[in-house]
């Protein structure tokens, strides 16, 4: 099999659902989240994975073991979300009353992060999976994987702007014919 990394966006939270910014706040999965995780193990069966990666949230987590994969997985910091600083559990539209024309991959958080800031934490992610040629799971959250997306395809981190993600979606990274210096989006955002 042809290296990939299989990432997973955790499943629904109620601050997922408002539309709020959520960053290091450890909320859990809604009931509905938990459908949506225990659906992405059916969706994921028969598939084998030599590395298993989640955030060590809960939403995170939580997915990664209903879909069957926790007794495998590592706790990898580097794949928290985005610190969102002063605009945590903030819906964008309540941050743009104040700030108009704001934009996270653009503008980052006050006390938070900037997109550069994620995309250092999403290349260390990456050069770790580089180094060994397989199969991984990343299960994590919305914006850290738009950002090691972009990072995977050498795009600076604020294209991550482009790579809208689905609470329970699926995307495969891989490499066009095999070779490394062709990175490639496989599959995006399916559920």
């Amino acid at each position: 099999m042809s290296p990939t990394v299989t990432l997973v966006r955790h499943g629904e939270t109620a601050w997922s659902a408002s539309g709020r910014h959520t960053g290091r706040t450890d909320v859990p999965l809604t009931a509905e989240g938990e459908r949506m995780a225990a659906r992405l193990g059916e969706r994921l069966a028969g598939q084998t994975f030599d590395r298993v990666f989640t955030s060590p949230l809960q939403r995170a987590a939580k997915t990664c073991v209903l879909a069957g994969f926790g007794g495998r997985a590592v706790v990898d910091p580097d794949l928290v979300e985005w610190d969102y600083g002063d605009y945590e559990g903030r819906t964008s539209k309540d941050i743009q009353a104040e700030r108009p024309g704001w934009r996270i991959f653009r503008d980052g958080c006050p006390h938070g992060e900037q997109a550069g800031d994620v995309g250092a934490r999403a290349d260390r992610v990456i050069a770790r999976l580089r180094a060994v040629e397989d199969r991984a799971i990343l299960f994590s959250s919305a914006h850290v994987l738009r950002v090691l997306t972009a990072r995977w395809l050498g795009l600076p981190a604020s294209e991550g702007r482009g790579f809208k993600l689905d609470t329970a979606s699926l995307s495969v990274l891989a490499y066009e014919h095999d070779s490394r210096d062709e990175p490639v989006v496989a599959l995006w955002n399916e559920v």
